[in-house]
This record gives structure tokens, sequence and C-alpha cells, in this order.
């Protein structure tokens, strides 16, 4: 690895960029234009998140706030765990651990900085790891191998869908640096007794391994604590998801990344819930008045975006879909299946229970089941409660004009269906297409590249 980026820790580089980010729009409009003139290389991110007003400060505080549990949990004596994006990290925070998201936080390096995270990508490879494995733990976890972040103490996850890379990731990382592994399964199943037994047991496993792992017993009050603010999330996620389904959509077109960007790694904590809660107050006063949540204020056209967004550095998606009055509808990673999301079939959600500690466990696993990608693709894309059936659903509800499919060239089990899934979304009306570029590694194919073949798509289906 270049020697300049052993100067400094890739998790306080993040912290650096996060905090300054939570505190930049507090002075007058002088002095933030004056200070966004001596921060050149993070002004393409900074600038369009603080325009986004008290949403935009509350997702900057919220991942400043997550960057520093991290730096500071070894000197407050707590544990770091590795894990992954579709596993929740509400057992860890009624732990007392913090959790550590190597898809997370590739994505947030690619997002705030220009070279993104592939040297780290490079550096992963040369440690050992197959270098066709999925970029989003390839790129986090190269910096961690370095040595540029604090090391987990051990490693929690659950299978994402049939990810084998995503799994593989993190056993291969637990193996390096010979730390305890646990991973849960996956019921090929997400309804019926015995999905639900199969997975509560899997459960019970995890927090004897947490236990032991930790030396404390699981605090059923703290436990709980955790779960209410994450029933209070998902009220507010399902009120927020309803809105989308106007015309015009009232939603600015960054809410969707903010939803995951802080569900994920704090999920059950109060700053994802604030930052939720003003998401939802600005959305509901654009709807009172039937507002567009675009600048431009008029809606050109609606796009679904049926896997992952493009992390690019400085948010060059969410810009593209500004520059042509595009809604952003939401992505596979802003689903978590509620019993009260709009998309969600009777009987196919989840739903908190805080009655009992068994309860709370059974939520957790249910959730578990239905996280992004978990759900969606742990089979055949065209059977009951899978992919296809999810974006259909999506199609009647939130009626896009188009959709959109961005992954990696580790995502093996999506390219596997793509073009199926595509031709049965065509024959259902919906114009599909279907971009090739890498969205953790602008190296397999530029953002000036998949832009123009954006750009060539809706020219030629008339979609703006």
């Amino acid at each position: 690895m270049r020697q300049e980026l052993m100067e400094y820790n890739f998790d306080w580089i993040l912290d650096a960029t996060f905090k300054t980010g939570a505190f930049i729009g507090n002075g007058s409009e002088k002095e933030f234009q004056h200070l966004l003139s001596r921060i050149p290389a993070f002004r393409g991110l900074l600038e369009p998140v603080v325009e986004m007003g008290e949403p935009g400060r509350l997702a900057m505080i919220g991942l400043a706030t997550y960057i520093q549990k991290l730096l500071t949990a070894h000197q407050e004596g707590k544990k770091i765990v590795m894990t992954t994006f579709c596993q929740s990290p509400a057992l860890l925070y009624a732990m007392d651990c913090v959790p550590l998201l190597m898809e997370h936080m590739t994505a947030m390096g690619s997002l705030a900085h220009k070279g993104g995270c592939t040297d780290y990508m490079d550096f992963c490879v040369e440690q050992g790891f197959t270098e066709t494995s999925c970029s989003s733990q390839r790129g986090a976890l190269g910096a961690y191998l370095a040595g540029l972040g604090e090391k987990p103490d051990f490693t929690v996850i659950d299978t994402c869908g049939v990810c084998d890379t995503n799994a593989n990731a993190y056993a291969f990382a637990s193996a390096y640096w010979k730390i305890p592994f646990y991973q849960l399964n996956y019921p090929p199943e997400i309804l019926g007794d015995r999905a639900v037994d199969y997975h509560r047991k899997d459960y019970r496993n995890m927090i004897a391994f947490l236990e032991e792992q930790t030396g404390s017993k699981l605090d059923e009050d703290r436990f709980r604590g955790v779960m209410l603010e994450i029933e209070k999330q998902d009220r507010i996620i399902c009120e927020i998801q309803d809105l989308q389904r106007l015309v015009p959509n009232p939603l600015p077109v960054l809410y969707n990344l903010f939803i995951y960007v802080l569900r994920f790694p704090m999920a059950g904590t109060s700053e994802c819930t604030a930052m939720l809660q003003a998401m939802l107050d600005i959305a509901q006063e654009n709807a009172s008045q039937g507002k567009s949540g675009l600048k431009s204020g008029v809606e050109r056209s609606r796009a679904l975006f049926i896997y992952i967004d493009h992390y690019g550095a400085n948010i060059p998606l969410w810009k593209l879909l500004e520059k042509h009055s595009i809604t952003h509808l939401g992505s596979i990673l802003d689903r978590f299946y509620q019993e009260d999301a709009p998309y969600v079939k009777p009987g196919e959600g989840y739903r908190v229970n805080l009655d009992s500690l068994d309860g709370m466990i059974d939520t957790l696993a249910a959730q578990g089941a239905r996280m992004p990608m978990v759900k969606q693709i742990r089979g055949p894309y065209d059977a009951p409660n899978m992919w296809l059936e999810e974006l259909m659903a999506m199609k009647e509800i939130y009626k896009p004009d188009f959709a959109v499919y961005f992954g990696t060239p580790g995502c093996r089990n999506t390219w596997g269906m793509i073009k199926p899934l595509s031709r049965e979304l065509e024959r259902a009306g919906l114009p599909t297409l279907i971009l090739n570029c890498d969205v953790f590694d602008d190296r397999v194919e530029s953002w000036e590249a998949t832009e123009n073949r954006i750009e060539e798509f809706l020219s030629v289906r008339k979609l703006v």
C-alpha cells in the first residue's frame, strides 16, 4: 500500500470528515461558503448534505457519533464486533458492544473521498482474499487488515441471503486475526412455525456466544430500550415510505440514503430516530403542499433502484437525479419489511414485541430474516416472497417510470438472475436498465461512462 495512505487511520479520516460535516452549517452563510472553499475534496459531499437542512445535519451527527463509538470503544472497555450490514446491531448495543460494519464503512469511504477505498481493496487481495469477491467488504477490510483502524475483538454475522462473498469475507478476516467467529444461518422460508422456531434457536445461541465473549449477561431492560427505539424507527420509516406513493414524491432524493446510512450501524439509537423524525416532518410538510422533494420542484420521472445505489465520491448518482428532476423511490437497502410497510403483504412482515425477552428475541429473528438481501435473494428470484414478487409490488404501489440495477462484479447471485428478472419487469411495462459498473470501485467503469449510459437510456426510452 502507498506510504501516504498509511499516515492516517481509515476510521480517523472518516471521523474527521463527518465531524466537520456535523458542524459545517452552524455558522452564517458567508462562513459556510468560506469553509467550503477550504475543503475542496469534501465539498461535493458535504454541501448537498448540509443543504438538506436538519435531516442532513442529523445524518452527519449520527455518522460522527458512530465513528466516535468505534474510536473510543477499547478505551471505554467495550468490545468491537465485526458484523455485516444485513445483521441488526440491536443485540450488540444491548450488550454494550460497538458494531463494525465493513460494507457500510466501505460505502462511507467511497462517498467521502475522491480516491475511494480502491487501494485498501488491493491490499486486502495482497493479504490473500480473492479479488473476485464483493468490493463492499474488501474496501474497509483492507484498511483494517493494514492496521488502519481499531481491531475488532470478535465476529458475529448472518449470511446475507446466499451471498458467499459476504460470509467468506468475515470468515477470512476472523481467521486472519484469529478472533472468535459466530455465524447465524437463515431459514429457506421466512413464514411458518418451523422457520420461526429455527431462527429463534439460532438467535439464542448467538446470545450465549455474546455473553461468553463479553463476560456479561444480556440485560433485558437495556435490550427492551434498544428494541423500543427500533419500534419508533420502524413506525417513522413506514410513514416516510408511504409518502413516496404520492405524485409528486415529497421526499428529497437523498432521503433513501439517509434511511439506511444510519439504520444499518445505528438501529436502536436515539441519533437515528431523531434524523428519521426530521425527515418525516419535512416530507409531511411537502406532501401537505403538494410539493416535490426535488430542488427543481418538478418531478419529470420516477426511478426505482431494484438492488443497491452507486457510491462514487461526491454522491454523483443523487446529483444526476436532481439534474434530470428524477425522484428516487428507494432501493433494496431501505426495505426492512415491517408489518406496516406499504409494500408488505398481510402476514409477511414483522412487528416489534416488547412483552417479554422471548418476544424481543423473536422480533429480532423475524427482522433478521427480512433484512435487505437476506429476504429477497436467498433463492430463486421468482419463488414466493422473493425478489420478483417484491418488485412487482413496488411497481404497483410506487408507480415508477423505470428501474435501475447497480451492483458489483462480485454480486454473482444477482448477476445469475438479473437478466430474466429484467425481462419480467419489461414485460410488466417497467423499462429496466442493467449497469455493469462496480458501485464501490470506479476502476471497473468510471462514473462518467455510467452516467452516459444512464442518460442514453433516459433519452432512448423517452423518460425525461
